[in-house]
């Protein structure tokens, strides 16, 4: 029974969004095909241990789905309900079919159509396509769940009732789609930053999925910059998983890690990505964050961190992009820089309300406060990021910077 339900746990996990986007590219309905396949999974969880666990678990699943839609079109006196069920019918299901990731990428350019409200473009990605959950999503936007899960039901709605057309847009299109594409698989990757062997694989399958949709996007648009430098980005922080640990499990920061333990494949394969962007000559967030990125990764080459071009650079993305963690990040590089009273600067403008949730800002205020004498003030903003801080690992080097 428990090998039953951790198979159903698992295929939750790993085929969330392939199979929502399946469903909802036949039934155009976001909400619909989501309440299926919970009802796909909650069946897997009652049946699987006493039937045994199928042979193609994403294929029963699949099944299951589309007959829970099939008799929901049945129940209500829509127009077009013989349609839904004609889709539904359309084809066969085969989880390694080649088309599988079109399915994907349709359903996240849908997400971001013109007409569905910009502020919820990614959120709505992030849900219906890569499966996070409302408190994941708001975590990620500085956002309460409650309010972010609002957001979400009326953007699906808004998408049921207008009938927006479930297809990749034309060529001419996609350039004004990609942004908020982009961004969704980027967070999608951030999620799971903080997954180390023996964490839930989860959350890791969902940085391989965003590695995987990275790529699709290059070799969908090859002549788009951004996307080659979202990859090379994700590439670079990929490259240094393995040494984000040590042989102990504690937490090892950036400037400390061994850097002989970095991916070089990964490390070569962003610098092609970069480079390839880079003849562009086009000014782009995310080719700015993977030049920081590789910065960086000359360290096991020169033996040091230039500081200074990490400040430059982050000062032309915070004069490009600003955001919350674009900014706490130029605070923390102008810290790193020996330049402690410009951080407190930068972080003294932030609006409180968007960063009182936020750990990073509470670490690199508590830093930066140090750094120039103020130890009781650091020592309460470094007690704020403790109680903001989930990760045990994380949670117990930030208490011994507490203790320093």
């Amino acid at each position: 029974m428990r090998d039953a339900r951790r198979a159903a746990e698992t295929a939750a996990r790993a085929s969330y969004g392939r199979l929502l986007s399946i469903l909802v590219a036949r039934s155009r309905d976001i909400a619909a095909s989501e309440d299926a396949l919970s009802e796909a999974f909650v069946a897997a969880l009652r049946t699987w241990p006493e039937t045994g666990v199928p042979d193609n678990p994403d294929a029963w699943l699949m099944t299951a789905a589309r007959n829970t839609l099939r008799n929901a079109a049945r129940h209500r006196s829509v127009v077009d309900a013989s349609a839904i069920e004609l889709a539904l019918l359309h084809d066969g299901f085969a989880p390694e079919a080649p088309d599988l990731p079109d399915d994907r990428l349709k359903l996240l350019f849908v997400c971001a159509h013109p007409a569905i409200d910009e502020a919820i473009r990614t959120p709505l990605m992030l849900q219906t396509v890569l499966g996070l959950d409302a408190v994941q999503i708001g975590s990620a936007f500085l956002v309460a769940p409650a309010t972010m899960g609002q957001r979400l039901v009326r953007a699906k709605a808004k998408i049921r009732d207008s009938g927006l057309r479930f297809e990749l847009p034309g060529a001419e299109d996609m350039p004004e789609r990609l942004g908020d594409v982009l961004n969704a698989v980027y967070a999608a990757y951030g999620t799971s930053w903080d997954t180390v062997a023996g964490a839930d694989p989860g959350a890791g399958d969902l940085a391989g999925e965003a590695l995987f949709l990275g790529r699709l996007l290059v070799s969908l648009l090859p002549a788009e910059p951004e996307a080659r430098g979202l990859l090379a980005l994700m590439l670079y922080c990929e490259s240094r998983r393995a040494a984000r640990r040590d042989a102990e499990g504690r937490f090892v920061p950036l400037g400390r890690q061994d850097a002989r333990l970095w991916s070089r494949d990964m490390i070569i394969e962003a610098e092609g990505q970069l480079t390839a962007a880079s003849r562009s000559g086009v000014f782009g967030r995310y080719q700015c964050e993977a030049a920081i990125q590789s910065v960086h990764a000359q360290r096991p080459i020169t033996g040091r961190t230039e500081h200074a071009a990490l400040a430059t650079l982050y000062g032309l993305l915070a004069e490009r992009a600003p955001s919350v963690g674009v900014l706490v990040s130029q605070a923390a590089a102008r810290l790193d820089a020996g330049e402690p009273g410009q951080a407190l600067g930068i972080l003294r403008r932030l609006v409180a309300a968007e960063v009182a949730g936020y750990q990073p800002y509470w670490v690199t205020l508590a830093m930066s406060l140090a750094a120039t004498g103020d130890r009781p003030a650091a020592a309460e903003a470094m007690q704020t990021a403790l109680t903001l801080t989930r990760d045990p690992a994380v949670r117990d080097f930030l208490a011994g910077a507490l203790e320093a």
